[in-house]
Formats: C-alpha cells, structure tokens, sequence
C-alpha cells in the first residue's frame, strides 16, 4: 500500500507532464466579475511553453527512465566535465532548466534548477515559500542545509524507497525554493551532486 506521500510525489510528477489539465472556467460577466486582487493575493501564474515539460512522468523524463541505463541514441549527453564515470550528469537542450543524475551506469535523480518556471501540481516551484511547501506536503522531513544558514533547509518526502522516487526541496537563506530535486534514494539526498 502506498503512503499519502508517495501518491502525492508521483500526483506532482503528473503535473509536470502536464496531465493535471482541468477544464476552464466560464468567463464571468461584467456583473460578476470580482474586484482586481492587490499584490498580496497570491496567484498561480500560469506556466509558459517554455516551462512545459511533456514527457515528465513519475518514472523519468523523456526517454531516461530511474533506475534504468541512459539509452544509446538519447538526447541527453553528459554535461561538460565530469568528476569520474561512476556519477555522472546529463543535459539535455530540450530542458535547459533540467539536468539529470546518472550513478553507476542508471539515471538516479532529476533536479529542476534555480530561476526556473516549472511547478509542482500543487503550485511548488522556484521561489516558493518554506510555507508553501510545508502546507502542500506537511509530511515533508525537514534537515539543515549543509552549506547555508537557517532558514536554510531540505524538506523531503519520508518514504521515498523500494525503488520510489520521491522529492526533494532545497530551501535557501531567504526562506525560498532554490531547487527541486526528484528521484531514488540514496542519489535523491546527494548535498554536492557528483561531486
């Protein structure tokens, strides 16, 4: 049986590949319509195309698939200089804003950088407040960053395992998403990547 966690990583997932496409509302009429939101409302920008990353499932990204070798004719290559053949990353220029983690011959993680647009279903992404994250996954493991002060975390799903990818937010200084970073562990919980 899978934990309310687990459901909720692989519902974010989803929501990158873009299946959690809901009908549009009906334009309200003029009488309807309500008072313009002031700059404390929060409101869910909606993703451009740019942001769109449509082969993003809870298994992998495109044809890299976790836990799996990277196929030979892959549009993802390893990324500029590498530390060694045993971890190694992968970029591909379909998701410049995506790089992908391969340990021991098989894709382990996939992070979303900083400055990116992409969101979670619940609306998680870059720059997304500490409380954001914790209200839309409050199951969320919190750990102190290991380079940077308070409130500068990690916050991850408690029970990604048996091979279940599972999610990982870097929380910076400034109390923001920095990254996202979503795979197997241990490769999930990686503070320096490769290095």
């Amino acid at each position: 049986m899978k934990s309310t966690t687990a459901i909720l990583a692989c519902t974010a997932l989803l929501a990158l590949a873009g299946c959690n496409k809901q009908a549009p509302e009906p334009t309200p009429t003029a009488s309807e319509a309500e008072p313009t939101a002031d700059a404390s409302t929060p409101t869910l920008a909606t993703p451009t195309a740019a942001a769109t990353i449509a082969a993003l499932a809870p298994d992998g990204i495109d044809d890299l698939t976790f836990g799996q070798p990277v196929p030979k004719n892959s549009v993802w290559k390893p990324a500029g200089a590498q530390i060694s053949d045993a971890c190694m990353t992968y970029a591909s220029p379909k998701h410049p804003e995506i790089y992908a983690m391969v340990e021991a011959g098989k894709v382990q993680r996939i992070t979303v950088k900083k400055d990116s647009e992409f969101k979670l279903a619940e609306g998680i992404g870059y720059g997304s407040t500490e409380a954001a994250v914790r209200k839309a996954y409050p199951a969320f493991v919190a750990e102190p960053h290991k380079y940077a002060d308070a409130p500068a975390k990690y916050l991850t799903s408690p029970d990604a395992k048996d091979g279940a990818p599972g999610i990982r937010f870097e929380i910076g200084g400034e109390g923001t998403v920095q990254l996202i970073h979503i795979g197997l562990r241990p490769a999930l919980e990686y503070v320096e990547g490769c290095a």
